[in-house]
């Protein structure tokens, strides 16, 4: 059996690809074929053109399933926090590997950190949230956008256009690069993106003997807390157009597992925010556990939108009803 991945041509997709074919050489005994998809999103970075962030994912996400569906490939992989929110007719996500650590990361000049920029200084996103969390910090840099491949940008910071940017720590890791971080955002004060450090792996719905082999290859625990944080991130989004962050953990309680999840909406310039946390057990076989965690995302972003994230969007200037944080448990 040898199964036909399809992978983007960029050095971290095709990293990404890399270890899912190793992880199915290890665990599954399967052999493996890289099958390089070409998407108009890869063409336009390529080329310096305008599409970047949310949509050139979603240009990315569907490439790479238009080939699984076609036949073109068996299995498709991508960066989880690109996937949308909604299923896709036909296909499955067969496996969530084991998550890299999944901070925001900031590469600045001088090995300086975040709080060590002078002010004035040019940090570089392509991200609302990121841009958001920083501005919220009131550290008096400039949050200025950035787009291109990791290498463009950590470039820009030795050209000189910008004194530092911030990148998803996973994507340096994968890339053998962490080393190059000067500093790990702390969550408590840069939440990461939903999905952030996972990886999604699919294959056609129908592709049983696929579906089996990927399956040795998904991390309960990982999957539980990205399910959490898309969830969050679902019910939101039917709320509010403003940035979204969220983290979740399956950590060990007095009565057995339990999932963590802390989230935020902010208004694009910082100024407002509306947060929540919260937990619920995990109880029963560890494939029950995405349910739970579903629900406790949908719970606590119901909250933040009665809380006022309803009234927050990426252009909001007026108080939300309610900006303050929100401590929900589920029993």
């Amino acid at each position: 059996m040898t199964l036909r991945i399809g992978t983007r041509a960029s050095a971290l997709a095709t990293t990404q690809t890399g270890h899912v074919a190793a992880l199915l050489r290890e665990r599954a005994g399967v052999e493996t074929e890289l099958v390089e998809i070409s998407t108009s999103g890869d063409r336009s970075q390529a080329a310096g053109t305008s599409l970047v962030g949310s949509s050139s994912n979603g240009v990315f996400v569907s490439a790479l399933r238009d080939a699984l569906l076609a036949g073109e490939v068996d299995v498709a992989v991508h960066s989880l926090k690109d996937l949308p929110t909604y299923p896709e007719a036909g296909i499955a996500l067969a496996a969530v590997p084991t998550r890299e650590d999944p901070r925001d990361a900031l590469v600045a000049r001088d090995g300086l950190t975040l709080g060590e920029l002078p002010a004035g200084s040019v940090v570089g996103t392509g991200s609302p949230r990121r841009g958001a969390q920083i501005a919220a910090l009131g550290l008096g840099v400039v949050v200025r956008p950035i787009r291109g491949n990791v290498d463009t940008r950590i470039g820009k910071i030795a050209s000189g256009e910008y004194d530092a940017v911030v990148v998803a720590l996973a994507g340096l890791a994968r890339l053998g690069r962490a080393d190059e971080a000067t500093e790990l955002l702390d969550p408590l004060q840069m939440l990461p993106a939903p999905g952030q450090g996972a990886l999604a792996v699919e294959c056609r719905a129908d592709d049983t003997a696929t579906l089996e082999a990927l399956a040795l290859l998904d991390d309960a625990a990982t999957r539980a807390a990205v399910a959490a944080e898309r969830a969050t991130l679902a019910t939101l989004e039917g709320g509010c157009s403003a940035p979204i962050g969220a983290l979740a953990d399956v950590v060990e309680g007095d009565d057995g597992p339990e999932l963590w999840l802390r989230a935020v909406v902010l208004s694009e310039d910082g100024t407002l925010a509306v947060r929540t946390s919260g937990s619920s057990p995990l109880a029963g076989d560890a494939a029950t556990w995405s349910e739970a965690a579903i629900r406790l995302g949908e719970r606590l972003a119901t909250e933040m939108l009665d809380d006022g994230a309803r009234e927050l969007s990426a252009s909001s200037t007026t108080p939300p009803s309610a900006a303050r944080s929100a401590e929900v448990h589920e029993a």
